[in-house]
């Protein structure tokens, strides 16, 4: 018996036999239109687990009957990549198939590099990360970078009926019967990756003993028991971590309760708390702001009250601020405005203080002209005053823009505009 795993074993052997991905091996995309040239250019492939990505490296190299090497960048040494390249110069090109490409140490890149130039070697490297950021720029610029990404629910059962008949390299040798609710719970439960469904199909049908008449029978049980914990594709410190954050931080922005529950629920199942925390009290203050000041102290309650409770009872008081945070009126308007004044220091446009708001509590300041003609607020009606605060480069300078999206805020910009209008009369 094979004793290779069925995810393994199945790996397509030419890119017509790749499913998903079609906006790259479909007739008339790139990768399609490389093997029908017959020019295999280096490339990185990137997204999350169980895409395909060194299958469909694979199948590239198979589809133009092509040598092929497959090294991994943390675990083989410079001196593995030392023989693909000899044997490269023995066959005159070899295509090196590269996982985990981003991890790629300096002394492995520079021996590669002049190889990859010459295109004794072709590369095709392969990665969760993000190539723009986990990539050394040496490398990126010779490859192309290609995305790949989740596969659909319908193109796993594909693969599954496809494993499940294949007698050479699939699980055909058995007598299976198999309800469509269980290759439904194995597609679904997979989330996005084809070799956990895999595992899970091969783990169903080596556990199950066979009836009278031989047949392994799978039912939606047996799918359930060996996809116990549904395959989640998130790192907490790759990329698709950042994307999930991204949405969550977005959607809450975007006043949708529901995509910002569903991120939510993601951010949990990783466990991580800790991100959740900090972009919930984030976008309290950054993305509704004035609108509802009373946000922020509310999620800092309720983020503190996830701390003390921990999963799962944390994820109570965090769905009941996510929920205000989303139907809050927005405004961004208080750190817009401090952005502003940030831009006029940084670009040298700050200015001498106003004499009369210099320090005056020393001996000698008033001989200076500091502190004089300071008018205390709090001794005239309303506790205000006119006079100048700015320096006199900057002393007609708008930074603050009010908004109306809540009435905090638009009792805000009453206050604020009356003082702007009482400015201007006594100017």
């Amino acid at each position: 018996m094979n004793q290779k795993p069925l995810a393994f074993r199945m790996r397509p052997s030419h890119i017509h036999d790749i499913v998903g991905q079609q906006h790259l091996v479909s007739k008339g995309k790139i990768l399609y239109r490389m093997v029908e040239a017959k020019r295999l250019a280096s490339m990185i492939l990137f997204g999350p687990p169980g895409t395909g990505k060194t299958s469909l490296a694979l199948a590239l190299a198979k589809s133009l009957q092509l040598p092929v090497k497959m090294l991994n960048a943390v675990v083989d040494r410079k001196k593995d990549m030392e023989i693909v390249v000899e044997e490269a110069k023995f066959t005159g090109h070899v295509v090196l198939i590269l996982d985990e490409v981003h991890r790629l140490d300096k002394a492995k890149q520079d021996f590669l590099l002049p190889h990859l130039e010459s295109n004794l070697v072709t590369l095709i490297g392969c990665t969760t990360s993000n190539p723009y950021h986990a990539i050394n720029p040496a490398i990126r610029s010779r490859c192309h970078l290609f995305e790949l990404f989740p596969v659909t629910t319908e193109d796993i059962k594909i693969v599954l009926h496809r494993a499940i008949k294949d007698e050479e390299f699939g699980l055909g040798t058995y007598q299976i019967r198999i309800d469509e609710d269980a290759i439904n719970h194995f597609a679904k439960a997979a989330n996005g990756d084809l070799r956990s469904a895999l595992n899970g199909l091969e783990l169903a049908v080596f556990s199950t003993a066979p009836d009278e008449e031989n047949n392994v029978v799978i039912d939606l049980l047996a799918a359930e028991e060996c996809m116990q914990k549904k395959s989640f594709s998130h790192d907490n410190g790759g990329d698709a971590h950042y994307n999930v954050l991204s949405a969550f931080q977005k959607s809450i922005r975007g006043s949708d309760v529901n995509a910002a529950l569903h991120y939510l629920g993601r951010l949990i199942e990783a466990g991580d708390l800790d991100s959740i925390a900090r972009r919930m009290i984030v976008t309290a203050y950054e993305d509704i702001g004035l609108a509802n000041p009373q946000a922020g102290p509310r999620v800092l309650n309720a983020v503190q009250a996830a701390e003390r409770l921990g999963f799962p009872e944390a994820r109570i008081p965090l769905a009941v601020a996510i929920i205000e945070l989303c139907l809050s009126p927005k405004s961004n308007s208080a750190y817009k405005a401090l952005d502003e004044a940030l831009l006029d220091i940084r670009q040298g446009r700050s200015g001498e203080i106003p004499p009369h708001l210099k320090d005056a509590h020393y001996k000698g300041a008033s001989s200076l002209g500091h502190g004089v003609d300071y008018k205390y607020p709090h001794e005239y009606k309303n506790g205000w005053v006119q006079q100048q605060y700015l320096p006199d480069t900057l002393k007609d300078r708008k930074y603050y823009i009010p908004k109306t999206t809540g009435k905090f805020e638009q009792a805000m910009k009453q206050v604020y505009e009356n003082m702007n209008r009482s400015r201007k009369m006594h100017d």
